[in-house]
């Protein structure tokens, strides 16, 4: 894109000179014709003395006349020229910026679902481990689970609390009972990630809910992610209860959308965001607007692609493409640029 602006800049200089010379010839052309116009009136008063004076006088304001009109001409065609390849300069940069938005947003996207596939794959592998299973089948278990959740807490830092919930809704076991003291014996039955883990139809199957604040983990921005516990860990084993396991969402995301590859300058007047299936703000690198704010998104039906709003802000978005067995929640990548002043 510089070069482009390099070549936009360089017209509007051609521009400016062209302006300046073609002024400095009318100057220099009415000059003329005014001197021609002088020697015409002299050579007149001179009488048969002056008639070879006026033949030079009035050649002199044709020369003057010709310039005058070949300067017009060049204004015209110049000025023409100029404006066009001003237009295609500026509709140049408007679509590599554009697309340069748009991708910006798509690796936005592409991230946080490599990042929420591992989330789908964590919560599925952990519902098998023999501690959680059998927090559900004893009723003396539940402080070894809760000592086993937390010792996956202390390596995957990216999660807040693992919760081990029975058939009613009740929580048996969480990993950080001591920060999150209400959280065990709590009811999250009428919870719509606890009801869709309930119905997956086998192991391989999870339930995930929309980015929220949770009460339980003092109001935390979290992304649940659910499965429902099967008896010996067996994928097609009875539903004994439901792992929920909840992602510190908003440090996560604030790293994307606050770490995307802009320019300093860019940096002032472009906002990066996430927004889910509503075109709810899920996240933003100002951090303004979130969950609060339903973005205005004009896609016409595109999984990407870029335009320019009323404002005249330029607006790049990616529709989630997913990520191996993740196959995304409907949610976008969405760059926005206001016009620089």
């Amino acid at each position: 894109m510089a070069d482009a602006e390099q070549i936009l800049e360089l017209t509007h200089a051609v521009d400016s000179v062209a302006r300046e010379k073609i002024l400095a010839i009318k100057k220099v052309t009415s000059t003329t014709r005014i001197l021609s116009l002088n020697a015409l009136i002299e050579a007149t008063r001179a009488g048969e003395l002056g008639r070879g004076f006026a033949v030079v006088a009035n050649e002199v304001k044709n020369v003057s006349d010709d310039i005058s009109k070949i300067t017009q001409s060049l204004e015209r065609e110049l000025a023409g020229t100029i404006r066009d390849l001003t237009e295609v300069g500026e509709s140049l940069i408007q679509q590599l910026r554009g697309s340069r938005l748009t991708d910006l947003a798509l690796n936005m996207i592409e991230i946080i679902d490599r990042n929420l596939y591992e989330r789908s794959c964590d919560v599925r592998w952990w519902a098998t481990d023999s501690a959680v299973v059998d927090c559900l089948g004893r009723d003396d278990a539940a402080a070894f689970a809760s000592k086993r959740l937390a010792v996956i807490l202390d390596s995957y830092t990216v999660y807040l609390d693992l919760w081990i919930v029975d058939t009613n809704g009740r929580v048996r076991a969480s990993g950080r009972p001591d920060r999150y003291p209400r959280v065990v014996n709590s009811d999250v039955s009428q919870q719509a990630w606890f009801r869709d883990a309930m119905n997956t139809r086998d192991g391989t199957d999870y339930a995930v809910a929309d980015v929220a604040a949770n009460p339980a983990l003092n109001n935390a921005l979290v992304a649940t992610y659910s499965t429902a516990i099967r008896e010996g860990g067996d994928v097609n084993g009875k539903i004994l209860g439901v792992l929920g396991v909840f992602f510190d969402w908003q440090p996560q995301a604030q790293t994307i959308v606050k770490n995307v590859r802009l320019t300093k300058a860019e940096a002032a007047f472009t906002r990066c965001l996430l927004v889910d299936q509503n075109h709810r703000v899920i996240a933003a690198s100002n951090d303004t607007g979130i969950l609060t704010e339903i973005l205005p998104l004009s896609t016409s039906g595109r999984d990407q692609g870029d335009y320019v709003d009323d404002a005249g802000r330029t607006i790049g978005y990616a529709l989630t493409p997913g990520y191996e067995t993740y196959k995304g929640l409907g949610w976008y990548g969405v760059v926005i640029q206001t016009p620089s002043t």
